[in-house]
């Protein structure tokens, strides 16, 4: 790597080393990328990696939610989604063609401050991306047909992530509202329903040409390319390209000081638990407070070690959740604290603890001990974010957009390892002043006080502005331009896995992955939700989740402490099949954090007090997740579809069975199957298995055997008839459409056959789900189906949130293909592009040492060899169209599903009775997930 800068005529190669990190040793390294501007002012960033096959072609657009015009809120987001339809020489939806089809990636994302569209593909098809990208920047075709799809699936995505979650109104609508009084922070970026309904096509028309242009454009390329070649690209697609005559319009509104505090109160339906935010005035991050601002930030909220966390969630246990934020935008932002209320616990309590945290931060400043840990933890954030090409991307631009210079993605690791404890508590004074503070309080909307109705939103505009610019259309097909030709493929190094079995008889699996100083960890214990008592859901559940709450020489403080001061990320959980350990660290201090994984993998204590600590925690997450349509109706899945059988459970648990835990059932459990013979110990990332095999032997090498042999896993034999059950959420949002069904094992001979199926029917953008209901009928922010293989039985669902009013319309397309797929062969271009997708998507995240990790454990999980890594292209490639249309017509026939719909069934119920006679509707306040009726 070129280890100094230098400087020749207009192009610039520019490298930040970060500053000796104090806590931890391992640095990050720094991105080393060339920059320069077009004449046409486009800027350009590129960053070569030969390590990988891939490159990722990023274009962030200077313009974000602040630029939405007066009454058009929600207009850079929608936009957002209009860049991905047609331009002159492009049908709608060729990105997908140009990226998934080819076993790449596309999306976006809209901020306050931006704009960015990103995409992942082999490094062969690099000149294609540069030459679409100039396509849609210089010729987007914008017709009334695109822009009324595209405004149906923003309002499908406001309802599903802000009307039908429990606090989406908090966090998008009613925070920033209360936050700013002037400045266009003040808007919700995702918009309203009435504003983005009063949108025209002059108005998107105009609202193109006035910010995607090539002086508001930043061209960022991370990946495997010829240098030249992709500078004589830019210059041919890209340089040509013609700004507006007229300037850019910025936007110059200052948010004046507050001079007193404030109370918001917002109200919501399905509200389970209160909540309270409590915001001030802050920074924009280019300011000299900004680092000082993220540690203290860190301290407050980073991890269960944090002060928040550690007073109001663990000790006073006053609150189900906490957070803070520092929101440091281009311009001025702000600073918040909020917590969503433990059970019994009032909104001014957690506004009361909520302060004292804050004002022990302007008494005193945090102690070495918890200075060091925040840095740690913020170093190590963005050492994960560079694991990935577009992550490097991702650094790049967003240093560019929000600090106004690309350069700020190194020298921001010096800036943080600056901050002293005098400055954590200097900005604290500064800024958080309790007498300039804004409460934002959130109830349920039966807590409204008698008599007071909801605020009105004014009547938007009808027409923001009047277009006289250029139309184009999509070209005659013989009249386009040809995507240019795809280049020489790259051959994929792929990681090769070393094992050894301990003599206790735990597997290891070691792989060196990656020079980048990280390493992931992954134990995963052959025994998950199955093994639960009857009639006691979660026991496996509560007994992985409780792994991290102390051990016998460990206390939960100490857990979180010893491993948030180390960077690591320490977690554990359990599904229905498995249980799992992972630990995620720099390799500095790797045998430091194996001992703690080990001990808290061996050596629980499951002690009654973190046990009641925790069972509060989990009740309450149930009642946030029943009142959220897509969370409670994924939750049935299990208990309606394997009825009867060992997976036949909510394997988190319900509030019944929870209620009941005993620390003597975890304790039971634990001893049974956490046993060295029943679990296998990855490690991926860089070590080598040399040093992966003797950390393996320290810390779990004396981990004994019983001396009882282990039991088998059951067989899972579902004969349960399908159901149609509809969970009744009044008020909500959005209504979640589900099909389930028993599926396959993994060792099943059509595994391949069935993933592909899968992929076709519900994997990616450019499915059939996806492309029926989001693209051609914006009935969907989303429509996707999985197929899980386990060992002897696995599942399928196939799911899609919509309005309330079209959830039979939904499941009646779903049903629609899903019977198509095993009723007609599909294409051999349809199937070659989904195959690619799948393939790439494979190789992502073999890229990543949680991803490597992960598969390399699944695959020893299910007794199939390590070397199935080299073999998976060639067995998805090899699978016919014959064969996916068998697979269809066997294991994904509608007919022997079973249908879940969550949502408010007053406005679909009898439509659906008409067409399932056969469906039961429960009120969600009747349901109880432990009995086969599903009912109290």
């Amino acid at each position: 790597m070129i280890r100094h800068a230098v400087q020749a005529l207009a192009v610039t190669c520019v490298l930040a080393l970060a500053a000796p990190a104090v806590a931890a040793p391992s640095t990050v390294p720094p991105i080393v990328y060339k920059q320069r501007t077009l004449a046409n002012g486009l800027q350009v960033y590129e960053s070569l990696d030969r390590t990988t096959p891939n490159v990722t072609v990023q274009v962030w657009y200077g313009v974000g939610s602040k630029n939405d015009p007066v009454g058009r809120s929600g207009f850079a987001h929608l936009f957002e989604h209009m860049m991905f339809k047609a331009t002159r020489d492009l049908p709608a939806e060729s990105f997908d063609r140009l990226t998934e089809d080819v076993g790449g990636l596309n999306n976006a994302s809209t901020n306050d401050d931006f704009t960015n569209y990103y995409e992942v593909v082999p490094a062969s098809h690099l000149q294609r991306l540069i030459w679409a990208e100039a396509e849609r920047m210089g010729s987007l075709v914008i017709d009334e047909a695109n822009f009324k799809s595209e405004r149906d699936v923003v309002k499908e995505e406001l309802r599903q992530r802000v009307l039908a979650s429990p606090y989406g109104r908090l966090f998008a609508l009613y925070l920033p509202q209360a936050t700013y009084t002037t400045h266009p922070y003040h808007r919700p970026g995702i918009g309203s329903i009435e504003e983005l309904d009063a949108a025209t096509i002059d108005d998107v028309r105009a609202f193109h040409e006035t910010y995607y242009r090539p002086d508001d454009a930043a061209l960022i390329v991370v990946g495997n390319y010829d240098e030249a070649e992709l500078n004589a690209w830019i210059d041919k697609y890209l340089a040509p390209l013609k700004n507006p005559a007229k300037p850019m319009p910025r936007v110059t509104v200052t948010e004046p000081p507050r001079v007193k505090p404030g109370v918001y109160d917002g109200y919501g339906p399905n509200v389970p638990l209160p909540a309270v935010a409590i915001t001030w005035l802050g920074v924009k991050a280019s300011d000299p407070d900004a680092p000082a601002l993220k540690v203290l930030d860190a301290v407050l909220s980073g991890g269960k070690s944090s002060r928040l966390y550690d007073a109001l969630v663990y000790d006073k246990q006053i609150a189900a959740e906490i957070y803070s934020n520092a929101d440091l935008p281009a311009q001025p932002g702000n600073f918040a604290v909020g917590a969503i209320l433990a059970s019994g616990h009032t909104i001014a309590e957690g506004e009361a603890a909520l302060l004292a945290q804050v004002q022990r931060l302007r008494d005193a400043p945090p102690t070495a001990a918890e200075l060091d840990s925040a840095k740690t933890q913020l170093i190590a954030g963005k050492l994960r974010e560079r694991e990935t090409i577009d992550g490097r991307g991702f650094a790049l631009g967003y240093a560019l957009r929000v600090d106004g210079d690309a350069a700020k993605a190194n020298t921001e690791l010096a800036d943080l390892q600056a901050v002293t404890a005098a400055d954590v508590q200097r900005v604290a004074r500064k800024y958080l002043e309790p007498n300039l503070r804004m409460t934002i309080r959130y109830r349920p909307e039966s807590e409204r006080p008698k008599g007071e109705a909801a605020a009105k939103a004014p009547e938007p505009p009808k027409m923001v502005t009047t277009y006289t610019g250029p139309v184009f259309t999509l070209a005659p097909e013989g009249q386009r331009q040809a995507p240019p030709p795809v280049g020489t493929p790259i051959t994929p190094v792929l990681p090769k896995p070393a094992e050894k079995t301990l003599a206790n008889g735990l597997r290891v699996i070691v792989a060196h992955s990656s020079d980048l100083p990280l390493v992931s960890a992954d134990l995963t214990i052959k025994t998950g939700g199955w093994a639960d008592p009857a009639g006691l859901s979660g026991v496996a559940g509560m007994t992985a989740d409780m792994l991290t709450e102390g051990t016998k020489t460990r206390s939960a403080r100490a857990i979180a402490r010893q491993t948030e001061a180390l960077g690591a990320n320490l977690e554990s959980g359990a599904g229905l099949e498995s249980s799992s350990v992972t630990l995620n660290m720099m390799p500095d201090k790797l045998a430091t954090g194996m001992a703690i994984m080990a001990d808290v993998a061996r050596n629980p204590a499951f002690a009654a007090d973190e046990l009641e600590r925790d069972r509060a925690q989990t009740l309450d997450g149930l009642r946030v997740a029943y009142q959220e349509p897509g969370q409670i109706s994924a939750a049935a899945a299990a208990p309606v579809v394997f009825a009867g059988t060992p997976f036949g459970h909510v394997p988190a648990g319900t509030p019944g069975s929870i209620a009941r835990l005993k620390p003597a059932d975890l304790a039971a459990l634990h001893a049974a199957w956490y046993r060295p013979d029943n679990a296998v110990l990855v490690m991926t990332g860089d070590i080598t298995p040399e040093q992966g095999f003797a950390l393996a032997e320290k810390t779990f090498g004396g981990w004994a055997r019983p001396a009882a042999p282990l039991p088998p896993p059951p067989a899972i034999a579902p004969q349960g008839k399908p159901r149609a059950i509809v969970i009744d959420l009044p008020g909500t949002g959005q209504a979640a459409v589900n099909l389930a069904k028993p599926g396959i094992a993994r060792s099943d001979p059509d595994y391949y056959p069935g993933i592909v199926a899968n992929t076709l029917l519900g994997g990616g953008y450019s499915s059939r789900l996806n492309l029926e209901i989001r693209v051609k009928r914006g009935l969907s922010y989303g429509a996707s189906s999985a197929l899980s293989a386990n060992r002897t039985t696995g599942s399928f669902r196939a799911a899609a949130q919509t309005k309330n009013e079209t959830a039979p319309q939904v499941l009646d397309l779903i049903v629609e293909q899903m019977t198509a797929l095993g009723a007609t062969p599909a294409s051999a271009d349809e199937l070659t592009a989904r195959k690619a997708n799948l393939v790439g998507s494979y190789g992502r995240n073999l890229a990543t040492t949680g991803g490597l990790a992960n598969t390399l454990g699944a695959l020893a999980l299910y007794g199939v060899p390590l070397d199935e890594i080299t073999r998976y292209t060639t067995r998805v490639e090899a699978v016919t169209p014959a064969q996916v249309q068998a697979f269809a017509a066997r294991v994904l026939d509608p007919a022997k599903a079973s249908v879940i719909i969550a949502g408010d069934a007053k406005t679909f119920a009898a439509a659906l009775k008409a067409k399932r006679p056969d469906v039961e509707v429960i009120p969600v306040s009747e349901l109880d997930l432990d009995k086969p009726s599903l009912r109290k």
